[in-house]
């Protein structure tokens, strides 16, 4: 299946749910000349896992590669990344699915249930940006020490993130 009917599929099934859509050809420099198309779109957050669930669909296996997310100011962005026909020669198709979540809601259930391989990245993005991933089996901390302060993201830009625990030595002072 070629990137541009993986994504007609997605706008098929869920017409003005699926915003900025394109497709990227990158040609990686290895002696067979491999082409990987990418395939990002954004999805709306009541229909992201309908979303997964859709590649799983057409493609049975998909590899999960990693969800990622930052904070933009106005809202926390995800994006999950995936990989199909990576076993086929000139075939893989890279597809980046992004959802934004209100930063006073930041909710989304998981997809542990179809990837169980997503369970690592979505405790990341549950302490380091304080996304509620709803349904995870498993929401215990995994990079954090235990006793980081709760209420406190890494990776937020906001009264959330990390600015009230670094002490700027040329200012002097302490925490």
């Amino acid at each position: 299946m070629k990137a541009a009917i993986v994504l007609n599929s997605f706008k098929r099934k869920f017409g003005r749910k699926i915003k900025k859509a394109r497709i990227e050809k990158i040609e990686h420099k290895l002696k067979n000349g491999n082409i990987i198309s990418r395939v990002w779109f954004n999805v709306e957050r009541n229909s992201f896992k309908d979303a997964v669930k859709h590649l799983c669909k057409i493609y049975p296996n998909p590899h999960f590669s990693v969800a990622s997310g930052y904070d933009t100011g106005d809202h926390i962005e995800l994006i999950y990344h995936f990989s199909v026909n990576y076993d086929s020669k000139l075939a893989e198709i890279c597809i980046s699915m992004h959802v934004e979540l209100p930063k006073k809601n930041p909710v989304l259930p998981t997809i542990t249930d179809l990837i169980p391989g997503a369970l690592i990245s979505e405790r990341e993005l549950q302490e380091m940006l304080g996304v509620m991933i709803k349904g995870i089996p498993d929401s215990r901390r995994i990079f954090l020490p235990s006793d980081f302060p709760k209420g406190v993201y890494p990776w937020r830009r906001d009264e959330t993130g990390p600015e009230k625990l670094i002490r700027n030595l040329n200012k002097g002072g302490s925490l």
